[in-house]
């Protein structure tokens, strides 16, 4: 199983093929916005890679990131379009708490949505 290790919060066990936006609220019990549900349009799912960034995207990530004016920022990426399947460190950097929202956003499923076309960064 992967380790997740979140800057300032600890180290979790995750299982091999799980969305990195689940894995968040599901082990590491954060409170990661994910306003759109993890479907790759409104960026709330920010996190930011410390280590193990992976070497491709989704295109819906690239296409998003890049609409926002996201590709910029080194290892700034959508929680909701990476696969927890190697070891990797993040930095939580978008937050229910302090966002003024009412909730983190609904469940997103337990599969990467819109379906993944894969690409390079």
């Amino acid at each position: 199983m992967p380790k997740l290790t979140i800057e300032n919060i600890g180290d979790f066990e995750i299982p091999t093929g799980k969305r990195l936006v689940n894995a968040l609220a599901d082990e590491a019990k954060t409170d990661q916005l994910h306003a759109c549900g993890g479907n790759a349009r409104c960026t709330t799912c920010r996190v930011q890679f410390i280590a193990g960034e992976p070497e491709t995207m989704t295109q819906a990530e690239k296409d998003v990131m890049t609409a926002r004016g996201l590709t910029a920022m080194p290892g700034v990426r959508l929680s909701c379009q990476i696969l927890c399947d190697h070891d990797m460190t993040v930095k939580v950097i978008s937050r229910l708490e302090g966002s003024g929202r009412k909730d983190t956003g609904g469940r997103p499923a337990d599969t990467i949505t819109p379906p993944p076309v894969w690409t390079t960064k």
